[in-house]
């Protein structure tokens, strides 16, 4: 009975010779042989382990990175929609005479799911020696309740309390915790649009009392923005029946710059219409160029793995120099046996992509659950509540980039092992055996 080793030379022969369609490529079959065989030397066998964990732990820390950066931008970007509208309709001046024609405009538009008019203002806030500067937003709490979700980050109070000609105010947490102000008490509401006098212009001054404080979660909100009816507003500001633009809702938030553009075609000269890509650009870019390099660097980790699969070749080319000479003499071309080597390369490479990829979706679908059990067992906390406004490791895993990662890991692998093929296909069959 022939040995397994008699039996693979056979079948190689057999091959080469008659090119056989019903049998395997030799190429594949010994390439899969020689990466599961148990070699002679363990210390190529230990770098093939180390290469496979290597790409594997690249891959999955670049999805996880790349997971819970897209989790922390869904998660502001949230926060920030939370206290601002999709779009808004702005006028040269701030000041917007015929505001009924253009609100009924911008409702028409089948992207739009609510719409209403504003006030938007600067001012700055007194409370005994305490003195804040403020942007003051005149809302209509009916219609407000529908655009943004202020209604359901209000701390104490109501929004509807705002009610007109009462002059309540709502204070963002911080602005009021800087003022020292609480409910009930009233605070004056200094606006830079004065009146004249026999002792030159003086500010408006009027005395607002303080009916509810919101919580979003974003010091821009909660430590500047005061909110106001929109008919106190108007006689605040000396607007008479104008506004200062109309806030809109979208159905789907990703296609606001295309509606912002229908809707500048539709709009009268001197109105633009913003929305809220454009108004938080800087933001999101630098997102986009933070998450850019990330990916950048910790593709690196990939690389490096890619470097031990090199070496694993170039170890075990040295190490089949006789199998290669073998081969030659039986009639195996250069490019077979480059394609030996390729395939024993790729499926390290296929391993540790395959085991890194589904590793990272376990760990970035499930970081709710690890993240709270490291902190448990190492009596730490990553995102303490009281530091930062985001105290939960977000995660938003996308399936689209977690293909990516795998192709760039799988094109890594496949690119090193070009060079230690090549070699292997140079080996000269008299050389190799010289010494055998």
């Amino acid at each position: 009975m022939l040995s397994p080793t008699a039996r693979l030379w056979q079948t190689v022969a057999r091959s080469i010779t008659y090119d056989d369609p019903t049998l395997q490529p030799y190429e594949l079959f010994i390439g899969l042989r020689y990466t599961r065989a148990k070699r002679r030397n363990h210390f190529i066998s230990f770098i093939s382990l180390i290469s496979m964990l290597g790409m594997g732990l690249g891959v999955m820390a670049l999805i996880v990175v790349l997971s819970v950066m897209n989790g922390f931008q869904k998660e502001i970007r949230a926060r920030m929609l939370g206290a601002s509208p999709h779009l808004e309709v702005v006028a040269d001046g701030g000041r917007m005479n015929n505001w009924q024609s253009v609100l009924d405009t911008v409702s028409h538009h089948p992207q739009v799911l609510a719409s209403a008019p504003y006030v938007a203002g600067q001012g700055m806030l007194s409370f005994g020696q305490s003195v804040q500067g403020v942007m003051v937003r005149g809302i209509d709490p009916a219609k407000e309740t529908a655009i943004t979700d202020l209604a359901n980050k209000i701390k104490a109070g109501k929004l509807s309390d705002l009610r007109g000609t009462e002059f309540g105010i709502v204070l963002g947490s911080d602005l009021a915790r800087a003022l020292g102000v609480r409910m009930g008490e009233k605070v004056m509401l200094i606006a830079p649009q004065g009146s004249i006098t026999p002792a030159g212009m003086m500010p408006r001054l009027k005395q607002f009392r303080v009916v509810g404080i919101f919580e979003i979660g974003m010091a821009p909100y909660d430590n500047s923005l005061a909110l106001i009816n929109i008919n106190d507003a108007q006689k605040l500001f000396q607007l008479d029946d104008a506004v200062t633009g109309i806030s809109t809702k979208l159905r789907e938030i990703d296609k606001a710059p295309d509606v912002a553009a229908e809707l500048q075609s539709q709009l009268p000269q001197g109105l633009f219409a913003n929305d809220w890509t454009h108004q938080n650009s800087n933001y999101f870019r630098a997102v986009q160029m933070e998450k850019k390099m990330m990916f950048i660097i910790l593709s690196l980790i990939v690389a490096v793995a890619a470097f031990n699969i090199v070496s694993t070749l170039v170890m075990a080319v040295t190490d089949k120099q006789a199998d290669i000479a073998i081969l030659r003499t039986l009639g195996a071309s250069p490019r077979s046996i480059m394609k030996i080597f390729i395939v024993q390369g790729v499926v390290i490479g296929l391993i540790g992509t395959l085991a890194g990829s589904l590793g990272g979706i376990l760990l970035a679908l499930n970081l709710n659950v690890v993240i709270p059990f490291i902190e448990h067992l190492f009596g730490v906390q990553f995102l303490a509540k009281d530091v930062y406004y985001i105290s939960e490791l977000p995660s938003d895993l996308r399936y689209t980039e977690v293909l990516l990662v795998a192709g760039l890991s799988f094109l890594i692998s496949l690119i090193a092992t070009l060079y230690p093929s090549y070699r292997a296909s140079k080996t000269q069959p008299a050389e190799a055996l010289r010494y055998e």
